[in-house]
């Protein structure tokens, strides 16, 4: 019997991709380009001066591969704390087992389950296109992942769920201010126009993935071996098999009800400082008196379910983080300095909701982040690749070679060279603001040259952008996903690339419109 081949370890993947990388820096010209700082929609952003390109002395990497790792720790600071800061707030919560206890409650009530799936994908897939959540969905694989094992799915499942879902709705943005918002600013587009064509785009993609979802999952419910991380998952069945065996204390100590003041209190004086939010959706402002009326709907259902039980306060808990966790990104832009504080405050408050001590709840979290720490070394390691890249100097080279390619192509041409380029550069710039700064002041001249819309360019942008976010190494998020869904990236690669080779052929032909249709804003 032929032996199976074996692929290689995550760890082993960045490493060969590390070494080519260094590779490149002694095969491809060194060469920078100028840059400028200009405003957008009242934001400072460093842009690529057109015509700019010079070649500058090489800087080949060697030894300094080895070295580089740390500035890629650097890189990634944020998310790394961000991965361990979440893997330890969470191992609290689940020391609890509220989640396991909510889960079994949830099932006992609702029986079917394509319909939590397709509202699951819905709500997630909104929020990418909205406010483009991505760094947001480590937090919830958490709990989606338990969700979809008792369901009778696997991780996979859990992970479409959640973080795919919301890929594919910042793939297809509405009114993604960080993508869309920044790609049109650069391009000197109205902000948020042409949003009709892209909605009819989400809706399509969205659809899509949904159905594939519920096709595989169903598959795998019928013959759960079929898993690719089927045998990897017997670390959720295991748990949720204890979980449904465990009988629930649930009743409510009193330091339950003291750390149910304590927060009251805060949100008391957090409404009192912001008795106003302003929401930006589409260009237009919206203000509403958020925190306050959340504050009093949070003391309102502590107060109801503390006198039930411990367990479903912090569920409530649970709810309510979420809930400020979107007041918080879309009112007062967010990112995951703040989100991790709002998580870590959620683990502190479960844990003392269930009567641990204060040593008890540190061992907790030490704990979660030893169990994650694989994660977060992933994370730093892949933001290395990057880091090679710039300090070989040969980022801007491959960047200026690539644009070259469009030179004596049609309009389809054109704009389909667009999406590859940007394809190829979302592998090294995972990064959507920091693409766009580089490669919009540079096609969006030259889509005027040969007739092209601007807005095509842009939506070539989005599409390159967001779906190969799903798959390289160097995505943070991705790395972080699949790290606390304990999916290896190397089982991920094998199952995802042909799912993500249909999107982006799907991707080819939503462009196409761009190009031969009179589109509203384009």
């Amino acid at each position: 019997m032929a032996k199976a081949k074996k692929i290689p370890h995550t760890f082993v993947i960045i490493g060969f991709v590390l070494l080519v990388c260094g590779i490149l820096t002694w095969l491809v010209p060194s060469g920078e380009f100028d840059h400028q700082n200009i405003t957008v929609d009242g934001v400072d952003r460093e842009v690529i001066v057109n015509g700019s390109y010079h070649r500058v002395d090489s800087n080949p990497q060697s030894w300094q591969i080895l070295g580089v790792i740390v500035d890629g720790f650097k890189r990634q600071a944020a998310i790394i704390a961000f991965v361990l800061i979440i893997g330890g707030a969470f191992q609290i919560l689940n020391s609890s087992r509220a989640i396991d206890f909510g889960i079994r409650q949830f099932l006992k009530k609702v029986h079917r389950h394509w319909a939590i799936i397709v509202a699951t994908m819905l709500i997630f897939s909104i929020f990418g296109a909205v406010f483009g959540m991505s760094e947001e969905t480590i937090a919830f694989i958490v709990i989606f992942i338990p969700l979809a094992i008792s369901m009778g799915y696997d991780s996979i499942t859990g992970v479409l769920m959640v973080y795919v879902a919301a890929h594919i709705g910042f793939s297809g943005a509405v009114f993604n201010p960080f993508t869309i918002g920044i790609a049109q600013g650069l391009s000197g587009l109205p902000i948020f126009s042409g949003f009709e064509y892209r909605m009819v785009v989400w809706v399509i993609l969205t659809l899509l993935i949904i159905a594939f979802t519920l096709w595989y999952a169903n598959r795998v419910k019928k013959n759960p071996q079929c898993s690719p991380t089927y045998k990897i998952d017997e670390y959720w069945r295991k748990r949720e098999q204890e979980s449904s065996a465990m009988e629930f204390n649930e009743k409510t100590p009193m330091s339950a009800w003291v750390i149910f003041s304590i927060s009251a209190a805060i949100l008391i004086l957090s409404s009192i400082l912001y008795p106003k939010t302003t929401v930006t959706l589409g260009g237009k402002e919206f203000s509403f008196i958020c925190i306050p009326i959340v504050s009093a709907l949070y003391i309102i259902s502590g107060i109801i379910t503390l006198r039930k039980s411990y367990l479903y306060f912090i569920l409530s808990v649970l709810a309510f983080t979420i809930i400020f966790l979107v007041i918080g990104v879309l009112g007062y832009g967010w990112y995951v300095k703040e989100i991790s504080a709002l998580f870590l405050g959620m683990g502190i408050v479960s844990g003392a909701a269930m009567g641990s001590s204060a040593n008890k709840i540190a061992v907790e979290f030490i704990n979660g982040a030893k169990d994650i720490l694989s994660a977060a070394l992933i994370v730093g390691l892949a933001g290395g690749i990057i880091e090679i890249l710039t300090a070989g100097k040969v980022m801007d080279t491959i960047l200026y070679a690539l644009s070259n390619t469009m030179s004596s192509t049609g309009k389809g041409g054109t704009v389909s060279i667009m999406y590859g380029i940007q394809t190829v550069l979302n592998l090294f710039i995972p990064s959507g603001t920091a693409k766009a700064a580089l490669t919009m002041p540079i096609m969006a001249p030259f889509s005027d040259i040969i007739g092209l819309s601007r807005q095509a360019t842009v939506m070539a942008y989005q599409f390159g952008d967001g779906f190969t976010n799903m798959i390289t190494p160097t995505s943070a998020v991705l790395m972080g996903v699949l790290g606390v869904a304990r999916i290896p990236y190397e089982v991920w690669l094998k199952w995802f690339w042909k799912i993500l080779l249909i999107f982006m052929l799907i991707g080819l032909l939503l462009l196409m419109p761009t190009v031969y249709m009179n589109l509203n804003g384009f």
